[in-house]
């Protein structure tokens, strides 16, 4: 093959064609063994935030519009590993799950073999990048109308220095011209060919990235760089695990909204929810709604109906009153919890009983009592936690801890009920109007806060989507009253306000 002149260092604006491609292949590469993590599996097919690593990073591009196809090109002995995350992820952009090569570059050549001669968009992106964000593959394949290479980077942080064969430095480059890069890498079809047929023939040959093929061999080929983001991180240390884990951990999903009432009513209608703390605030609110909408709610609360939600026999009674009522349990919400503000070690041992039994001993007694029901039905249980959970505040030491856990909860649970079906979510709502809130607060200006309401339409979605593992933000818009909301687009760091918000029971 040699180039022609629609594309590559020789193309000029009289001779270049339009860019027809057939389609944009997604190339997953997956061939790390994971020997630096010190691992027995390779370290894609570590678990993160209730999934393996590669799942994470698959369902960015099967969720990505722009994609039509995905190629996962696997490490040696673990091609069926991946074959069946795919298939129980049901990724259905996934068309191929193949055995990479020994280096970088032997995996792309085959990558090629696997794409097929027609020219398309092809996007090069490292498995052990889970954090990748739909803005930039959106970016990547916008920019492949325009360039014939493209590829993703981030500024350098830090001054970065040259070095001799002693360790001396040599050089340091002017650092506002520096990049670090990332992946995706993306290309028009007929160019990373012609570089790696060009490539052939050297045999010194020898690179760590494919824009670093193309700079070289196809060296007047313009390589677009598009804004990466510091959370897409590669997953190459142990360090980067526990980074990774965390970025998810702080990371908000975004439940789908319905269009109309009609769609919620479809969903809901015979499906039997149990809310624990439902009497007022955000499980009240709930109640309110899921009703609306034809469902079957069953809420349990101290004051209404004497249910202590720590209390294992107050549980089981519970769910087999809603379970005999309706023959299913669909979903089991636990909004209840107490704030108890104050010093440890001014707080006395009944309330530091009584909070650490109702936030978190209540919630692991529900779940424990809740799977067998939620597994007949493939349902979920939904969870709340706080921007408390994101670093303990002085005064609220246990109610943070006890919000923090309820976090790691959500997560392990996702992850131990997967494999039947049971999906653990978490909400985590800004600081909200609600009888408790009020309580340890007093009145607050009311375009502070969050509406109960707005939380509980939130949960609402949460709990007829797909989800599993997440914590999902719920926030006002800015300068918006109470009523607004707007829930955080997936992605890390979107922790709310100090001072946690939760329903009380």
């Amino acid at each position: 093959m040699t180039q022609d002149q629609t594309t590559g260092p020789d193309a000029t604006p009289e001779t270049l064609a339009p860019w027809r491609p057939s389609r944009t292949v997604a190339v997953v590469l997956a061939g790390g063994t994971g020997t630096r993590l010190g691992l027995g599996i390779p370290k894609q097919l570590l678990k993160i935030a209730g999934k393996p690593i590669i799942e994470h990073t698959l369902a960015v591009f099967e969720a990505a519009p722009e994609i039509d196809e995905i190629i996962v090109l696997m490490a040696t002995g673990h091609v069926e590993d991946a074959r069946q995350i795919v298939e129980k992820a049901g990724l259905r952009k996934v068309t191929k799950v193949i055995e990479g090569g020994d280096t970088r570059n032997a995996t792309t050549r085959i990558a090629l073999d696997a794409v097929g001669p027609a020219d398309c968009n092809i996007l090069f992106h490292d498995a052990v990048r889970p954090l990748l964000s739909g803005r930039i593959v959106r970016e990547c394949v916008n920019a492949l109308w325009t360039y014939d290479a493209v590829d993703v980077a981030i500024p350098s942080a830090d001054t970065i220095i040259q070095v001799d064969e002693n360790d001396c430095i040599t050089d340091i480059p002017v650092r506002s011209r520096l990049r670090r890069g990332q992946t995706p890498q993306a290309f028009r079809s007929p160019t990373i060919r012609e570089a790696y047929r060009i490539a052939e023939g050297d045999p010194n040959f020898a690179a760590t990235d494919d824009c670093g093929v193309v700079l070289r061999y196809l060296p007047g080929t313009p390589i677009k760089v598009i804004d990466g983001s510091d959370e897409n991180i590669k997953v190459t240390h142990p360090v980067d695990v526990h980074l990774a884990d965390k970025l998810f951990q702080l990371a908000a999903a975004q439940a789908p909204r319905l269009t109309d009432h009609r769609s919620y009513t479809e969903e809901l209608t015979g499906r039997t929810v149990v809310v624990f703390g439902g009497s007022y605030g955000i499980g009240h609110e709930l109640t309110e709604l899921a009703r609306r909408y034809g469902a079957q709610v069953f809420p349990f609360s101290r004051s209404t109906t004497g249910t202590h939600v720590e209390r294992a026999e107050d549980v089981e009674v519970a769910l087999k009153t809603a379970f005999e009522a309706t023959g299913r349990i669909d979903h089991v919400v636990v909004t209840a919890g107490i704030l108890e503000k104050g010093a440890l070690a001014e707080m006395d041992e009944e309330t530091m009983d009584r909070l650490l039994q109702v936030n978190f001993v209540g919630p692991v007694t529900i779940a424990r009592q809740s799977l067998p029901y939620l597994q007949q039905t493939k349902g979920q249980l939904l969870l709340y936690t706080s921007s408390s959970y994101t670093r303990g505040r002085a005064r609220y030491a246990l109610y943070s801890a006890t919000k923090a856990a309820l976090v790691n909860l959500t997560q392990a649970l996702a992850d131990e009920w997967a494999d039947v079906g049971v999906r653990v979510n978490c909400i985590n709502p800004e600081r909200t109007a609600t009888p408790m809130r009020t309580r340890a607060f007093g009145e607050e200006p009311e375009h502070t806060l969050l509406a109960a309401e707005a939380v509980a339409q939130s949960s609402l979605d949460v709990l007829i989507s797909d989800l599993t593992g997440q914590v999902i933000d719920v926030r006002r818009a800015p300068g918006d009253g109470p009523s607004a909301t707007v829930p955080a687009q997936a992605g890390p760091g979107r922790v709310g306000s100090p001072a946690g918000a939760a329903s009380t029971s």
